[in-house]
């Protein structure tokens, strides 16, 4: 007889272990998918996670974006993170994302073709406050109506990619583009412009903001008594109230500050990488955001080492769709794995599996 036994205290060992043993559970997964569709598992799991940082035929341009493509997932992890430790799920970092990425350039647009130096500052501060906005809708649901703030950020990811495609096909539209969707490009405005800082590094300004994000959550979850109350809110949510701890101030602050950093991600993108506002700017960078947060177990360090792996599938992914014509939506089940495995992993933490009286787990 097979059944499930509570653990009295939470593994300490499967807590970490779980995030290597996912990743190593979606490799042999994955490898199972590729071969499946015809594709040899061991060349295409090289190519994915060897290739881009060690093949020197492609490592000098794959380096340079393991840090493009982490900064975005880093910043909005970190966002995602400090809610959910406290039980505030916001899964609506994508809508988040692409709002701040029309507020920022919108204010760039707004000003074209000025030269001056507190543009791009003005830029992030509108980028962060778009995001913000976006998520205080779902945030001022949940404390006055006591709505599910999962439905109402995840629906109001689909608003976003109308008001997307709609600023991208007017308001927003390149007067010169000959009828194009897309804004102008904002690479060839210097001062709406998000360059390398360090030639050939892929280091931008969004990728300095993701660092000092991580250094912002540590602090604020080691030494602020408002890490404290995130804490314990998702804890012992009973207890929290008992101290004192507002639910209401908890879900503002925590929905309010992940949507600005999921906004700041989308105006240092559309700014940098992306260059424009297009209507397929998105690129789901707001829900991978989560497989990190938690593939990094909610802490900022992990949150940090998750995002460079997180991005190292990216580029791999890319790499075997042109080398090994690997269809793209195979490279997204890929990436889903993990996020499968980890949740999976995760029931090991508080249960234990029992044969008989014997167990196994």
């Amino acid at each position: 007889m097979i059944r499930l036994e509570k653990r009295p205290q939470p593994s300490r060992f499967w807590t970490a272990a779980t995030p290597v043993v996912a990743v190593l559970a979606t490799m042999v997964a994955g490898g199972i998918l590729f071969a499946a569709l015809g594709k040899d598992p061991f060349v295409a799991i090289r190519t994915i996670f060897w290739d881009p940082l060690f093949n020197e035929q492609f490592a000098a341009f794959s380096r340079p974006q393991l840090l493009v493509k982490a900064g975005p997932l880093i910043l909005i992890a970190i966002g995602l993170s400090l809610g959910f430790r406290a039980g505030i799920w916001n899964i609506g970092a994508e809508g988040q994302y692409i709002m701040g990425a029309i507020c920022g350039a919108g204010v760039a647009l707004a000003f074209y073709p000025l030269q001056a130096w507190w543009l791009f500052p003005m830029m992030v501060m509108a980028g962060a406050l778009g995001g913000w906005a976006w998520a205080m809708i779902p945030a001022i649901l949940r404390t006055r109506f006591n709505t599910n703030e999962i439905l109402v950020s995840l629906l109001l990811v689909y608003v976003a990619e109308n008001i997307l495609a709609s600023m991208s096909l007017g308001l927003l539209r390149n007067p010169q583009g000959s009828g194009f969707p897309g804004s102008r490009n904002l690479q060839q405005y210097p001062s709406a412009a998000n360059p390398e800082l360090i030639a050939g590094t892929g280091m931008h300004w969004g990728i300095v903001a993701a660092f000092i994000a991580v250094i912002f959550a540590y602090v604020l979850l080691s030494r602020h008594i408002m890490g404290f109350n995130i804490q314990l809110a998702g804890q012992a949510p009973r207890a929290a109230r008992f101290a004192g701890v507002s639910p209401a101030r908890l879900v503002i602050f925590c929905l309010g500050l992940s949507g600005a950093l999921a906004g700041m991600a989308g105006l240092f993108e559309v700014a940098g990488p992306a260059g424009q506002i297009t209507i397929d700017f998105n690129v789901g960078y707001g829900f991978t955001a989560i497989i990190v947060a938690f593939l990094g177990r909610l802490q900022p360090i992990g949150i940090l080492l998750a995002g460079l792996l997180m991005a190292l599938t990216y580029i791999g992914g890319e790499l075997s769709q042109f080398m090994l014509g690997l269809p793209a939506a195979a490279i997204q089940a890929f990436q889903g794995m993990l996020l499968f495995f980890l949740l999976a992993g995760d029931f090991l933490i508080n249960y234990r599996i029992r044969v008989g009286r014997t167990a196994v787990v």
